[in-house]
């Protein structure tokens, strides 16, 4: 397995974790857009990772 996709895996593994401990569920008022909107900015970020240390692998592969 390479290397970016253990470190995918890793962060998404983390982020599922950090997301079920943060469950607004229990909250009488739970602000569900602000919850949904931080894991999906989460996941943006985290394939924007991926992307990058793709094309890194590449480059450092290329010279």
């Amino acid at each position: 397995m390479k290397k970016v996709n253990i470190t995918s895996i890793i962060l998404l593994v983390y982020l599922i974790a950090m997301s079920i401990i943060g469950w607004p569920g229990n909250k009488p008022n739970p602000d569900w857009t602000q919850y949904f909107l931080v894991i999906g900015l989460t996941i943006a970020v985290i394939l924007l990772l991926r992307f990058v240390q793709i094309k890194r692998v590449k480059s450092r592969k290329k010279w």
